[in-house]
């Protein structure tokens, strides 16, 4: 047996174990492979297309997956596929991840110059990939080699006009054989990833009847299932889920509010998968199989960005800039039967760019907005505030990542330095401290994938090699 493919297998079904929602899968696929009856869904299309060959490989695999996982073992690396990495929420599977640097910081891998912007990257299979904007005439999906930066492929389309805080603002969503990109100006493509040719293309605006906001379209595509789902926000659809192979709509919900500046986010509920979105009047969720509207929140906010964070026991957390302050509310029902009950409201402390961190029965959060200077926060889960650093460090509106063994990535959206931070609920603790990045509004939403750590700014991308020694 081959041991490099036994390794790679053995890391696709821990990083798979790893999330909570697909827990219940894992389990039964590895209990086919006991029994001699599995299928092979879910697995990376590689595996797939050697299923014949690679069945004994895969039982030693999923067995040593597991024995990873029992032991408390590592298992290097995982995909960073979509906005908010692999279950959507801002954490890795990845542990032993480096905590600690040398003064001059960890080791930079490759940079790479950008268009001014503040999307995200995605990475799947080795590959990078990120928007950009050109001259303010066009948007371009560039696909970089992980290990060297190398530029391997491109896409364009013209996409002229002026924004304020011009720039991309997503991150891609990809897949095994797609990858989903929007643009500024709504212009959604689905994109072959073997022909980096146009399968399917759309418009947000324009197709739906809905006015560019002030910002610009800042929303990132969500693969769910066989399925893509992007939220429109106007009149004649709210929430919209579209089949990945076709563009072919699946539901369209009624509407939702006006378009904000979040991404929609499945969460599960009362046992099922819901599909939620922040807009200016509040938090909307509907049932992910049909989009049906089951329910709403009230949290007023002019401009919003993050979506909610999952609490667990049915309970979610919004937090909102310009004064809009944090909240913690608990869903509950069956059937088409919802309500709401608010458990918390945190007047004023709130996150401007990005969602917290759930960690241990506590949040931890980005609070520096246009009004205001809390610098990180730490709530518990009744919402009470536990601690803010306020200007010590500032850690302005910058993304953060949490690894499975409780290490948090920190980049200072006003300073560019990377922090490497212990959550905890006794205070702020920064075990290392680095500057990477230069300028201004460095805002954008970081990415990890196999000890990789991936920043960026208005001029630039950085590969960080965040790997234990």
């Amino acid at each position: 047996m081959d041991a490099q493919t036994l390794k790679e297998a053995a890391q696709a079904i821990a990083a798979w174990l790893s999330s909570a929602r697909e827990l219940p899968a894992a389990l039964e696929y590895l209990w086919r492979i006991v029994q001699g009856r599995d299928m092979f869904c879910g697995l990376e299309q590689r595996t797939k297309m050697q299923m014949k060959t690679w069945k004994a490989t895969i039982e030693s695999a999923a067995m040593a997956a597991v024995g990873l996982m029992l032991m408390g073992g590592r298992c290097d690396g995982a995909d960073w596929p979509q906005f908010m990495g692999p279950n959507g929420d801002g954490t890795s599977p990845e542990k032993g991840l480096s905590s600690s640097w040398p003064a001059e910081g960890p080791r930079v891998l490759w940079t790479v110059k950008l268009g001014a912007g503040y999307g995200g990257a995605a990475v799947r299979d080795g590959q990078v990939f990120l928007m950009d904007r050109a001259d303010r005439q066009q948007d371009l999906l560039r696909c970089l080699d992980l290990e060297t930066g190398k530029e391997q492929w491109s896409f364009a389309y013209d996409a002229p006009g002026r924004i304020s805080h011009d720039g991309s603002r997503s991150t891609p969503a990809v897949t095994a054989k797609h990858v989903f990109i929007i643009g500024p100006f709504g212009h959604l493509h689905a994109l072959d990833r073997a022909t980096h040719g146009v399968a399917w293309k759309k418009n947000l605006l324009a197709d739906f009847g809905v006015r560019l906001p002030t910002w610009a379209v800042a929303q990132s595509p969500i693969p769910y299932r066989d399925m893509v789902l992007v939220a429109p926000q106007g009149a004649q659809a709210g929430l919209l889920a579209l089949e990945q192979t076709t563009g072919k709509e699946r539901w369209r919900s009624g509407p939702v509010g006006s378009m904000g500046y979040a991404s929609p986010k499945v969460v599960k509920l009362g046992g099922i998968d819901h599909v939620t979105i922040v807009t200016p009047e509040g938090v909307r969720g509907v049932r992910a199989s049909d989009g049906q509207l089951l329910w709403s929140y009230g949290h007023p906010c002019k401009i919003p960005i993050p979506n909610v964070t999952e609490l667990g026991g049915d309970r979610l957390f919004v937090t909102g800039g310009y004064n809009a302050g944090s909240a913690i509310f608990q869903v509950s029902g069956q059937g088409d039967q919802w309500s709401v009950k608010e458990l918390a409201r945190i007047d004023q402390i709130g996150g401007q760019c990005h969602p917290a961190l759930a960690y241990e029965d506590h949040l931890f959060v980005l609070c520096n907005t246009n009004e205001r200077a809390d610098g990180m926060v730490c709530f518990d889960f009744a919402g009470k505030l536990i601690w803010q650093t306020q200007r010590s460090p500032y850690l302005c509106k910058g993304g953060s990542i949490l690894t499975a063994d409780g290490l948090m990535y920190v980049m200072d959206g006003r300073e560019g330095e990377l922090h490497a931070v212990r959550p905890s609920p006794a205070g702020f603790k920064s075990l290392a401290k680095a500057k990477l990045l230069e300028g201004r509004e460095i805002w954008g939403p970081l990415a990890l994938s196999n000890g990789r750590l991936l920043v960026r700014d208005q001029t630039q991308i950085k590969c960080v090699d965040v790997r234990g020694r």
